[in-house]
């Protein structure tokens, strides 16, 4: 493996396959595209492989399985790596198979043969009162942290949500020195009984359930509001019907992930409604609407990593023409969609959650849109023209999923560029401009 360091300039690079993300998916998806002899280029807009599950960092401790499909990536002759570097747009028309790619050193235009779209899945954060208090994070977004170093130890901590996940929060954030006061799922006590009696078809699930498993885990609990001057100092949850307030100094409230899909979305690939998300809609072979590119992963519908891990080796099977290799792995990606399917199910959020902001509360956090703002308006597309919600630094992707859940719009498709971008590169896309399908010049949004 060779990792391409840019110049000033922008480049132009050729590869066989592009793979867009190098999580789980998007590792396994390399390594088998690279065994048929393909030249691969494999990007992420990390500095370290492994996606956010398997995210890297000073204080990460990464599982056998993690360490070992990323040396074997790395003793690949044929894939080439490319870190801090984000596909921004698509260069002229679709066909062409052009894609601009933003690094820290310069723009470039990537040519691709197949592409395999592995671009993992984003937190769900909802508001609540005092959630942009500095201490409150999303869930995993505590975990990252703790990954890349943050000084935790010694800290009182709350953990909310709803998910498995919590459970592997808690372990890295006690394991980091912090005093995890209670983990707060949403789901009602039958609902995870009856994911953990299930656990058994899954042997490795129970097993790391049973080492997860938290003193301080409450069922059917909310947070309901933190409270704070410049920082955290307490949270108030509800528990059942009963309200109680913990002193605190740091709260992380995560439900769940949800599908990032703007790059499949502006190359015009059909979405479908996964778990009440969108998600990338694949065929059995990891094949999406559009000719030549496939998806695998969380984009295409949160399923965990060893699922990821299988629809991965298949797309990038796929991806060379290797069909019997790719087929040879439907049974262990449907052992792990059923799996998927069970978490999805036990978890499924309480429409109760919709009543978590107040009034006041702010829900585009960028720009300071408050809850009674949105509620003015019966969509999206409006609120954004009246109240700018959704233009700020993370272009509606918190304040977008959150308006969605709590007054049930329908987002508009992605548009380009994908990210913020500097003037640079989207000025290294002339004369080509940036533009979508079926929309020769426009760089407006997708059709379908």
């Amino acid at each position: 493996m060779n990792t391409l360091n840019t110049s000033l300039q922008a480049q132009s690079l050729r590869c066989d396959v592009l793979v867009a993300g190098a999580g789980p998916a998007g590792l396994s998806a390399a390594l088998a595209a690279a065994s048929g002899g393909a030249r691969v280029l494999l990007l992420d807009d990390n500095p370290w492989t492994g996606g956010q599950i398997w995210r890297g960092g000073p204080y990460a401790e990464l599982p056998a399985a993690a360490k070992a499909l990323q040396h074997k990536v790395a003793a690949s002759h044929n894939i080439e790596v490319l870190h801090a570097a984000r596909v921004v747009g698509v260069v002229g028309q679709l066909a062409d198979h052009t894609v601009l790619v933003e690094t820290d050193s310069g723009a470039l235009h990537v040519h691709w043969g197949r592409l395999v779209v592995c671009t993992g899945a984003r937190e769900r954060l909802l508001p609540f009162a005092g959630w942009t208090l500095p201490g409150v994070t999303g869930a995993g977004g505590l975990q990252a942290l703790i990954k890349g170093g943050l000084p935790v130890r010694g800290q009182r901590v709350v953990i909310a949500g709803s998910g498995p996940l919590l459970f592997a929060v808690a372990a890295s954030a006690r394991k980091a020195g912090a005093k995890v006061l209670l983990v707060a799922e949403q789901a009602s006590l039958a609902r995870v009984s009856g994911f953990a009696r299930k656990l058994p078809l899954w042997p490795s699930k129970l097993v790391q359930a049973l080492q997860l498993r938290d003193s301080s885990y409450r069922t059917s609990t909310t947070v309901r509001a933190v409270q704070g001057v410049g920082k955290v100092q307490s949270v108030t949850v509800k528990q059942g019907e009963s309200l109680r307030t913990v002193e605190c100094d740091r709260v992380a409230v995560g439900y769940g992930l949800l599908p990032n899909t703007g790059l499949a979305e502006a190359l015009g690939c059909a979405m479908v409604m996964r778990d009440g998300a969108p998600a990338i809609a694949v065929d059995a072979l990891q094949a999406t609407s559009q000719a030549d590119i496939y998806a695998a992963g969380e984009c295409t519908g949160v399923g965990g990593s060893e699922r990821a891990l299988a629809q991965g080796s298949i797309a990038g099977y796929a991806a060379i023409g290797a069909l019997q290799q790719a087929c040879a792995l439907e049974k262990e990606r449907a052992y792990w969609s059923a799996f998927a399917a069970h978490m999805h199910a036990s978890f499924a959020l309480d429409p109760g959650l919709k009543n978590l902001p107040m009034p006041e509360t702010l829900v585009c956090r960028c720009e300071d849109v408050s809850h009674q703002a949105l509620q003015a308006h019966g969509s999206w597309t409006e609120a954004k023209i009246h109240t700018r919600c959704g233009m700020g630094a993370c272009l509606g992707k918190v304040c977008g999923s959150a308006a969605a859940f709590l007054y049930g719009w329908q987002m508009p498709e992605a548009r380009l560029p994908l990210a913020v971008a500097r003037v640079a590169t989207l000025a290294a896309s002339a004369p080509e401009r940036l533009t979508c399908p079926d929309a020769p010049g426009s760089g407006g949004r997708p059709s379908k």
